[in-house]
C-alpha cells in the first residue's frame, strides 16, 4: 500500500516541533523512529497532511541517573536503553523488555517515546513503563507538564497527549524489589499475543500487553500478592474484569487461559530473582 500525500518537514527542536503542530494540530503527525506510524499510513488508516520528522532533535536520546529516578529521553531508542549501563543497573527491567522489541532493525530505529505515544495494546514498553509506575513528561503550548503513567493511555491508540503535545521524557523510579517479563508470540519478532510485565515487592504492580483496548493493570493479581498469595494463586486472577480481543492470533478464551500461565511464570521468575 501506498500513503496518502503528505508535506514532510524536519524539525531541528522541540520548540520547532511543536510550532509546528500548532499550525494544524488534527491534521499533523510526529515522526520519530516511524514503526508504528507508517503502517498505518500505509494501510491509510492515518492521513496526516503534514509529517513532522522529530527524529533527530538533539538532547532527547539519554538515560540517566536522576536521584531517586531514571530519566530517559523521548528519543532513545531501544537498543541504547537495552545496553545503557544505568537502566541494566537500576530498572533492569526496562532494559530487559526494550531488549525484546520487535527485531534488531526495529531496536536500532524504534524510540520508547514514539512506542508509549502510539499507544499501542499490544506493544512491549508502555506494559514495562506501567509496572514500574513512571511518569511522563509532556510539553505543549502551555508548557511541561507531567503525567503519571496509570492514567496516560486512555484507548486503542489514545493517550493523554494532546494534538499539539510532545512526549520528552520518561521517568521510572528506582528500587522494585524483583521483575519478571513473559510474553508469548508465533515468531520472535511479532507482536505479543499476551504479554506480563511484573514488578514484586511493598507494591507490587503487574501491567499486561494485548489483553484490553489499553495496556492494562492485573488489579486482582496485585490486590492478591499485596495478600500475600502465592504466584500460581495470584495469576488465577491475572484476566479478572479484562474483556481482551479475539482475533486471527487467538480467541479471547486462549488470551485469558494464556495470562494465567505468563503471570504465574513472570511472579515466578521476579520471586527468585530471575527475569
Amino acid at each position: 500500500m501506498i500513503p496518502a500525500s503528505f508535506e514532510y518537514r524536519r524539525a531541528g527542536s522541540v520548540d520547532e516541533a511543536l510550532a509546528l503542530l500548532r499550525q494544524d494540530p488534527d491534521g499533523t503527525k510526529l515522526l520519530a523512529g516511524g514503526h508504528s506510524l507508517l503502517p498505518l499510513m500505509k494501510l491509510r488508516l492515518a492521513t496526516p497532511g503534514v509529517l513532522v520528522d522529530v527524529g533527530r532533535i538533539g538532547g532527547l536520546s539519554y538515560v540517566r541517573d536522576a536521584g531517586d529516578h531514571v530519566a530517559i529521553g523521548a528519543l532513545t531508542r531501544h537498543r541504547d536503553l537495552e545496553t545503557s549501563d544505568v537502566a541494566r543497573s537500576e530498572v533492569p527491567l526496562l532494559a530487559h523488555v526494550a531488549g525484546q522489541v520487535g527485531d534488531p532493525q526495529v531496536r536500532h530505529r524504534g524510540t520508547i517515546g514514539g512506542s508509549l505515544a502510539h499507544g499501542d495494546p499490544a506493544s512491549d514498553l508502555p506494559a514495562a513503563v506501567l509496572a514500574l509506575g513512571g511518569t511522563l513528561v509532556v510539553q505543549g503550548p502551555g508548557g511541561t507538564r507531567e503525567v503519571p503513567v496509570d492514567g496516560f493511555f486512555l484507548g486503542f491508540l489514545e493517550t493523554a497527549l494532546g494534538p499539539d503535545e510532545m512526549l520528552t521524557e520518561i521517568r521510572v523510579r528506582k528500587g522494585a524489589a524483583g521483575w519478571g517479563f513473559q510474553k508469548f508470540n508465533r515468531r520472535a519478532q511479532d507482536w505479543a499475543i499476551v504479554g506480563v510485565a511484573a514488578v514484586v515487592g511493598s507494591d507490587p504492580r503487574v501491567a499486561l500487553v494485548n489483553m484490553g483496548s489499553t495496556t492494562v493493570r492485573a488489579r486482582g493479581v496485585e490486590e492478591a500478592l499485596a495478600a500475600g498469595a502465592s504466584p500460581a494463586d495470584a495469576a488465577a486472577r491475572a484476566a479478572e474484569g479484562l474483556d481482551p480481543p479475539s482475533d486471527l492470533n487467538a480467541s479471547t478464551e486462549y488470551r485469558q487461559h494464556l495470562v494465567t500461565v505468563l503471570v504465574r511464570r513472570a511472579l515466578e521468575g521476579a520471586t527468585t530473582g530471575r527475569g
